[in-house]
Order: structure tokens, then C-alpha cells, then sequence
């Protein structure tokens, strides 16, 4: 499960990374965000209703009610970061999103933990001629519609999709890691079949990958 990564890639390099009409920036004057927690707004890449790629600003996991068993009582949504790849048509929760609204998550580390008090966290990226070269998590979008402590509210959002953990990320996480896409599958995940985007729901080549920083503090200015 992950539950914290970065995206320091600028605005401009992101546009053309992903093929972004400068018409179809909505980012405003978007600063690198080097921690992106549940809730938070992250960078989105996804089709708009002309077939075109732009990019967004959406919150960090799909939101549903959440209610107190004690007293009933309306209290902050759950926020669900996080889809696994063998659920995506079995949950009500993902599956019109998975057929019909999938996106592109830019990124440049995730960040996972292994023990606990005190945890270790690790961040992982990928290799390159970068330090830090930028890549795409595998999302999809929606908006949500939920019962807030105020009544009825809705909320943009976007969620990642994990799937068996490498060999790299399994001492650290022995079971997930996020859906990482290679440039190539950026066009099959977005308009491709329910199948083409199904088939490319693996985990990424760990040697491709590596771990960027590990320490008992998760804050990204490690990086």
C-alpha cells in the first residue's frame, strides 16, 4: 500500500512528457510537491471530453460516507488511495472508473515503510540519467459523491492501483507496490480496451527501479 509519494517534475516537462496541449494545462503556477499524502491534491493525466490529454488537480483518494458505529454519527470520509489490480471489476468502487475514466499519475518517488516504532522508510524510483528520473503510476479518476458533517458533497479525486510487489520492493512491502507504466502503455492504459489496460496491471522490472533514500523519517526533503 502506498501512502506517500513525490512529484517534483515542473509543469512544462510534465506537458511534454505526456503530450499535453498548452490549452490543456489547468495546473496555474504548480509547484514541485515533493510529499503528496492521502487527501492531498496531486497531478493528474487524463482525457477531457474531446479525447485530449490534460492536466489536473485532483485529491488523493476516492472518497465514500463514513459513519460512527457508536452514535451514528456522519464523521470525515475514508479516503481510498489505493486499488488493487484484482478487485478493479469485482468493486463498485472502481469499476466504472476502471472502464471508462483511467489516468496517468506523475511522479518521481513513492515511499514505503517496514517496521514499526521506529518504522524505516523507504523511497523508491526509477533508474536513469536523472536522480530522480519522472514516471506515471497507473489511476483512475472520479467524483465522489458522499455525506459529509455538513451534508451532501462531492470531491474530484483520483486513486493509484497496486499489484504484486518486485523483488525489489518486497523486503520492504512483501505483498503491493504501485502500478508503474512505461511511456509506451501510457496511450494503450488511457484509451485501450478494458483487456489492453488489464494486461498492463504488472509489477515494474526491479532492475529498473532503485531505492533513492531509506531513514526512520518519512519527509521527502531526504530526497
Amino acid at each position: 500500500m502506498c501512502n506517500l509519494y513525490s512529484n517534483t517534475t515542473a509543469v512544462e516537462a510534465m506537458r511534454q512528457m505526456f503530450d499535453v496541449l498548452p490549452s490543456n494545462v489547468h495546473l496555474g503556477n504548480a509547484e514541485p510537491l515533493s510529499a503528496i499524502w492521502p487527501k492531498y491534491q496531486g497531478h493528474v493525466v487524463r482525457l477531457n471530453s474531446e479525447g485530449e490529454n490534460e492536466l489536473v488537480s485532483l485529491s488523493w483518494g476516492f472518497r465514500t460516507t463514513k459513519t460512527s458505529k457508536k452514535t451514528g454519527k456522519t464523521l470525515q470520509p475514508a479516503a481510498w488511495n489505493n486499488a488493487r489490480d484484482d478487485k478493479l471489476l469485482k468493486s463498485g468502487l472502481w469499476r466504472s472508473s476502471f472502464k471508462e475514466r483511467r489516468c496517468l499519475i506523475p511522479a518521481t518517488a513513492f515511499c514505503e515503510a517496514k517496521g514499526r516504532q521506529p518504522a524505516t522508510y523507504y523511497w523508491f524510483g526509477l533508474t536513469g540519467e536523472e536522480k530522480r528520473p519522472p514516471f506515471a503510476f497507473a489511476g483512475m479518476w472520479t467524483l465522489s459523491r458522499f455525506e459529509g458533517a455538513e451534508g451532501p458533497q462531492e470531491c474530484p479525486c483520483f486513486t493509484m492501483i497496486t499489484t504484486t510487489a518486485n523483488e525489489l520492493v518486497k523486503p520492504v512491502h512483501p505483498e503491493r507496490m504501485p502500478v508503474i507504466l512505461a511511456p509506451e502503455d501510457y496511450e494503450p492504459w488511457m484509451k485501450g480496451t478494458i483487456e489492453d489496460a488489464g494486461s498492463l496491471l504488472r509489477p515494474y522490472p526491479a532492475e529498473g527501479m532503485q531505492v533513492l533514500k531509506s531513514g526512520e523519517t518519512e519527509k521527502a526533503d531526504m530526497l
